[in-house]
């Protein structure tokens, strides 16, 4: 890159705190600026930017502080820099929420919170996780670090993707090709979906594929848009899924009237699985800042065709 200052611009829900730890990272040439006509690089919420997007002539650089952009590419059509996403940091968190509920579930805790209440004493059988078969959707980063959360429970990790080929040092015990999703779905206990937003990803879990399942957990972390709401609420009436945990959703917030509220077979969660921790994030932009002045490739680039 020329040697000129690069000038930055925050739309963020915590520009504040975005700010303060900008000015604290090694970041030489690096400056704020309140002006969308000036601003060359934007960090930015996709929900927010998608809004504002027009405001910003100049930009050559997005880097969102969320893994999801889906919110934003739509809106690119005009844009010929480059848009970066943060990646390798919502595994750990993902993987809490998933292993959290699972275990609440299949050892019956919020069974003894209700007990309790009524201060009676009622042991119930429980399962352990020992060889329960997960099938995650989506081998990438998080998927691949709750493939191996999950091993050290001792169950066994499976892997849906678009190539059905696992990659080098995989922690999956077996990897199916998204065609082949059935096949995995047959041998389900817990489902995990942690795909982006694409259009092939749009109702892959739906009444059919659902249908393959046999009383399993269902965990949405992904995208609202891979599961039908029809198709899920007609597993669960006929018990091919035990119990679903929803954290995105078609519309959010999920509006007060809809179905999922009241089920109870659904634990609805306001999307908090994983969330940007913006020391994490401004870690990502350090890195990819140092790379744009030094004229070198950017880390987790965008394909705004794909859309991840």
């Amino acid at each position: 890159m020329n040697n000129f200052s690069h000038k930055v611009y925050l739309l963020t829900e915590d520009d504040g705190r975005y700010q303060q730890l900008l000015e604290q990272a090694p970041l030489p040439e690096l400056e704020f600026t309140t002006s969308r006509s000036e601003a060359t690089i934007l960090l930015a919420s996709p929900p927010l930017a998608a809004k504002h997007l027009d405001d910003f002539p100049n930009l050559e650089w997005i880097q969102s502080i969320y893994a999801g952009v889906d919110a934003l590419v739509n809106k690119l059509d005009g844009f010929s820099g480059e848009l970066t996403n943060v990646k390798g940091i919502f595994g750990q968190q993902i993987a809490e929420y998933v292993l959290g509920y699972t275990i609440e579930h299949y050892r019956h805790f919020d069974h003894y919170r209700q007990l309790q209440v009524k201060i009676q004493w009622q042991p119930r059988l429980y399962q352990s996780l020992t060889k329960k078969k997960m099938v995650i959707l989506g081998t990438g980063s998080i998927g691949a670090y709750l493939a191996s959360v999950a091993k050290s429970f001792a169950i066994e990790p499976i892997g849906v993707n678009r190539s059905g080929i696992p990659a080098k040092q995989s922690p999956f015990d077996a990897t199916y090709h998204i065609q082949e999703l059935t096949t995995a779905l047959k041998q389900a206990d817990i489902v995990v979906n942690t795909l982006p937003n694409t259009p092939e990803t749009e109702n892959i879990l739906n009444a059919d594929s659902l249908g393959h399942c046999s009383g399993a957990l269902l965990f949405n972390v992904g995208r609202g848009s891979a599961v039908d709401e029809d198709g899920l609420l007609a597993a669960l009436e006929s018990g091919n899924i035990c119990h679903a945990y929803l954290d995105v959703f078609r519309q959010e917030p999920l509006n007060e009237d809809h179905p999922f509220w009241q089920h109870d077979a659904i634990t609805v969660t306001p999307h908090i699985a994983a969330l940007s921790i913006p020391e994490q994030v401004i870690d990502i932009f350090t890195e990819n800042y140092q790379r744009w002045r030094d004229g070198f490739a950017l880390i987790n680039v965008v394909d705004p065709s794909k859309g991840y």
